[in-house]
């Protein structure tokens, strides 16, 4: 039994009608191997049955909600369980291509999961051009965090096309406590309320202008270094005042999706990294502030000065299984897209990737938790929902994106004996955090690259796809000279 964290709970108070907090990814696979060639629901059904236990989250655990909403709800392995009432089957009509298959992932992102049931669903897609299958698989980020999605899936795929033996489990169904535990925790917990949000309000003063937006605002960077003075701890280096400038997908997002998916080689984008300088992922941020520059220029809406890029953060230092809940937190960055010159530009995403990760490294990282954790239980979904659906209404505007950089295993993977050939993910945009989210994934020698965004705000983003293809193409150049 387990209970969700303020952080956990922060996911499920975001969602209105426009906005739903669960991540997805899709994979594309061969079904060549599987019995009968066929990657069927019965198949994946009768996998999961047999290792839902070694998942990080249970995939068979649902919430239970505290009467009144008194406290936080709790999770507990369902008695009900059954993979298959998880799992559906489509298929796409002929040709099966690519943007007929983001059409319909982009509707499928659209829905929002049951929670009266553990928060997850599974589609196969059937009719892919040359036979392949596509599996899209979604799961509400109040149950799973980037570590711990990593880890559900290591429990699902294997090594070869053979499934290999896993250990049965023998633990005992999780339950929930009962009502009356489930009051008395949750009526303490309110009574403790003022000193636990006095505690997180001075744990995360000296850290104010790490939060997306606060530190354009006047006066607060001088806050947090005279707190860290206070404190005696070392003072860190000042955010930048980041003030997010306005771009097209940063208007109030609707309630429909957009989806595009593409790969880079892995080896290519190391060659930049070695021709110029930095990391692999100082190369994807320069890929993207490259892409987004040529997509922005294209409508007359580029920006004079760097958009303001979110990046989040795994806090983790141990497994998924050691520190339950979502333990992640967000750097802001921002993105040299005024730059013109590539190389000038690449130089100046490595410079505050450089400096946005010097300051996160001396901080504690901790702020998503201990804001989250300042609102009391019973009124924290209201106030939640009612301040973002403020921050549109104010011109609100933190960041103007997300970009992610996950990295992933550099061998290939098997579902039920069916070779993954891809695995694109599929995040989450917000009026807060923008209506565009970018994500990429490394494996297999390949980066895929998973794009989001707002319907009404950018009908087809494979057109930013195709720029990250010219971006690439461009760095390529440069680092040989």
């Amino acid at each position: 039994m387990s209970q969700l964290t303020t952080v956990d709970a922060t996911f499920l108070h975001a969602e209105s009608s426009t906005t739903h907090a669960h991540i997805a990814g899709l994979g594309i696979v061969d079904p060549a191997s599987c019995p009968g060639g066929r990657l069927s629901v019965p198949l994946v059904a009768e996998l999961i049955r047999g290792r839902a236990h070694l998942a990080a989250r249970p995939l068979r655990q649902r919430l239970v909600q505290v009467p009144l909403g008194l406290d936080h709800p709790y999770w507990e392995d369902d008695p009900d369980f059954a993979p298959e009432r998880h799992i559906t089957e489509l298929g796409l009509p002929a040709p099966g291509t690519e943007r007929q298959l983001a059409d319909l992932v982009g509707m499928l992102h659209e829905q929002p999961l049951d929670r009266t049931r553990p928060l997850w669903e599974m589609v196969l897609i059937q009719g892919l051009q040359g036979g392949l299958t596509a599996v899209y698989v979604k799961v509400h980020h109040a149950a799973i965090d980037g570590v711990m999605a990593a880890e559900t899936l290591a429990a699902l795929l294997d090594l070869s096309p053979e499934p290999r033996e896993v250990p049965a489990d023998e633990a005992a169904p999780a339950r929930a406590p009962g009502l009356i535990d489930m009051l008395g925790t949750g009526l303490l917990r309110a009574a403790l309320y003022p000193l636990r949000s006095a505690v997180s309000v001075a744990r995360a003063a000296p850290y104010l202008d790490e939060i997306p937006g606060l530190s354009s605002v006047p006066g607060v960077g001088l806050v947090s270094s005279v707190v860290q003075g206070a404190l005696r701890r070392p003072v860190t280096q000042k955010a930048p005042r980041l003030s997010a400038p306005p771009t097209p997908f940063n208007l109030p997002i609707g309630r429909r999706r957009s989806v595009a998916c593409g790969d880079l080689p892995l080896e290519e984008i190391k060659q930049i990294r070695r021709g110029l300088g930095g990391s692999v992922n100082d190369a994807v941020m320069a890929l993207c502030a490259t892409a987004l520059r040529q997509w922005l220029d294209k409508r007359g809406d580029l920006p004079d000065r760097p958009l303001v890029t979110a990046v989040p953060v795994s806090l983790r230092r141990g497994g998924a299984q050691a520190e339950p809940g979502n333990q992640v937190s967000i750097m802001t960055v921002p993105l040299a897209t005024h730059v013109p010159d590539p190389v000038e530009r690449y130089a100046a995403v490595r410079r505050d990737m450089d400096a946005a990760k010097r300051r996160f490294t001396r901080s504690s990282g901790d702020w998503v938790r201990e804001v989250s954790g300042l609102l009391p239980a019973p009124v924290a979904g209201t106030v939640t929902r009612l301040a973002l659906q403020a921050a549109p209404a104010l011109s609100l505007r933190p960041v103007n994106l997300m970009i992610s950089n996950v990295p992933g295993p550099q061998f290939p993977l098997y579902l039920c004996g069916a070779k993954v050939l891809g695995y694109y993910p599929i995040s989450v945009v917000t009026d807060v955090s923008g209506g565009l989210n970018i994500t990429v994934f490394s494996y297999d020698g390949r980066v895929n690259v998973g794009i989001v965004a707002c319907r009404d705000l950018i009908p087809d983003p494979s057109e930013i796809v195709d720029h990250l293809v010219d971006a690439l193409d461009e760095l390529k150049a440069l680092s040989r000279e």
